[in-house]
């Protein structure tokens, strides 16, 4: 899946400005599928109303630029169908605080704690923001990916607050060493 097919699954739902994709791939429900910056979201965008697949209008703003609006298209709308049946590419899974767990021995017991009660804390906003959108939607798909997502997050919550002894025991002890000396 690339930029142009996020783009597309995205006004497959709504009308939507480049900055609202943006957004949503961020924070909103299209935010766990691929990466997408502003940098590749315009040029996708561009590239999708030159192949006839999306249309844009303007919409004025009091006291602003106007604001360029894109909606899919049937012939949009076509492609997108189509690339759902393309074949999914395997998951990507990256994470700077796992480098640090895997590096615990080299880091201060304080900084092992203070990163997995951050994370801990993380985890339960998400979870609990999760499940308040679970509760207020009726759209099966949608349903189905936030019971996925959840069972991951409950998942790595749980291995986390089970498990952060294995790492805190192997920590260093609270002196300073290099980058510590900032905590």
């Amino acid at each position: 899946m690339n930029v142009k097919i996020l783009c597309l699954g995205i006004l497959h739902f709504g009308d939507a400005t480049g900055y609202e994709i943006r957004k949503m791939t961020q924070e909103g429900r299209f935010g766990h599928f691929i990466e997408a910056s502003y940098g590749s979201i315009y040029p996708a965008l561009v590239r999708l109303e030159n192949e006839g697949l999306v249309c844009s209008r303007k919409e004025s703003q009091t006291g602003r630029p106007n604001r360029k609006v894109y909606s899919i298209n049937d012939a949009g709308r076509a492609a997108f169908i189509s690339a759902l049946y393309n074949e999914p590419r395997d998951d990507i899974f990256k994470s700077e605080f796992l480098l640090v767990m895997l590096c615990a021995e080299l880091v201060s017991r304080p900084h092992i704690t203070r990163l997995i009660d951050d994370r801990l804390n993380h985890l339960d906003t998400h979870i609990a923001q999760m499940r308040e959108v679970q509760q207020n939607c009726d759209h099966s798909g949608s349903q189905f990916v936030l019971g996925f997502g959840l069972a991951i997050y409950e998942a790595e919550r749980l291995y986390l607050a089970d498990h952060r002894q294995d790492l805190e025991t192997v920590a260093r002890p609270a002196t300073p060493v290099l980058g510590d000396a900032a905590e």
